[in-house]
């Protein structure tokens, strides 16, 4: 068994450590990784082996799942820079921001009360937007400036973005079924 216990998720996979991502090396290095470990290679061996494949492709694919998600990666690299991102306890954000929260949060509430679905997937795509353009401002900190200060405001920010996206698709998906 190849894969180290002791590697960070970046390593796991033989990938730079950066928020942008390949996303298709990341899934070809998964793969090939997943298959080395995978307890079914390990089917005839001792208990403790059969329990350290088990472990290592549960930690694989926890990892893979980590790295997937660029708000969960972006998580773990300010993790792995010691940064804490207070999403539980730092709930200060710039005012214009806090605007547009309020006024997303009106959007999603008037379109469920109308129950207006295309008013839904307007707002959803609006949030997509949005998040996107988080993200990119986030590759921008993380791996062009290494502000790790801006990184996490902008991970704050992306989590009530997700939320809401999911507040808006549960609503779409409480309409049409």
């Amino acid at each position: 068994m190849n894969a180290d216990f002791n590697q960070d998720h970046f390593a796991l996979f033989g990938l730079p450590r950066r928020f942008r991502l390949d996303d298709a090396a990341l899934d070809t290095a998964y793969r090939k990784v997943a298959s080395e470990v995978h307890p079914d290679r390990y089917a005839h061996a001792g208990d403790a082996e059969k329990r350290l494949a088990l472990m290592m492709a549960t930690r694989v694919n926890e990892a893979y799942r980590t790295l997937r998600a660029p708000l969960a990666r972006a998580r773990y690299l300010l993790s792995l820079a010691g940064v804490d991102t207070q999403e539980e306890t730092n709930t200060s954000m710039p005012p214009d921001f806090l605007m547009a929260q309020m006024e997303w949060r009106e959007a999603v509430g008037d379109a469920r009360a109308a129950r207006d679905v295309g008013a839904l997937e307007e707002v959803s795509a609006n949030l997509a937007r949005e998040r996107r353009g988080y993200e990119a401002e986030l590759a921008e900190a993380l791996d062009d400036r290494s502000d790790t200060v801006t990184a996490a405001l902008l991970v704050r920010k992306l989590r009530f973005l997700e939320k809401l996206e999911q507040e808006a698709g549960d609503a779409i998906e409480a309409l049409l079924f």
